[in-house]
């Protein structure tokens, strides 16, 4: 599965689902929402917002809406 910028993407969140749309790609660590998240080439994580709020997250841990 590729995930691109722009896919609307569903999660597991607190027993429930969760979607957004995902806004970047980060291959180097960063911050969103006051999370720190480590990322890289290798392991990117992608960032999703949902209600104007930010998350990270491994491609694994996402499926395409």
């Amino acid at each position: 599965m590729t995930i691109r910028v722009g896919d609307t993407v569903r999660w597991q969140s607190h027993g429930s689902h969760a979607e957004g749309r995902v806004v970047k790609i980060a291959h180097e660590d960063g911050e969103v929402s006051g999370f720190h998240y480590r990322a890289s080439r290798d392991d990117p994580r992608y960032i999703v917002e949902v209600d104007g709020k930010r998350t990270a997250h491994t491609e694994g841990a996402l499926s395409k809406v």
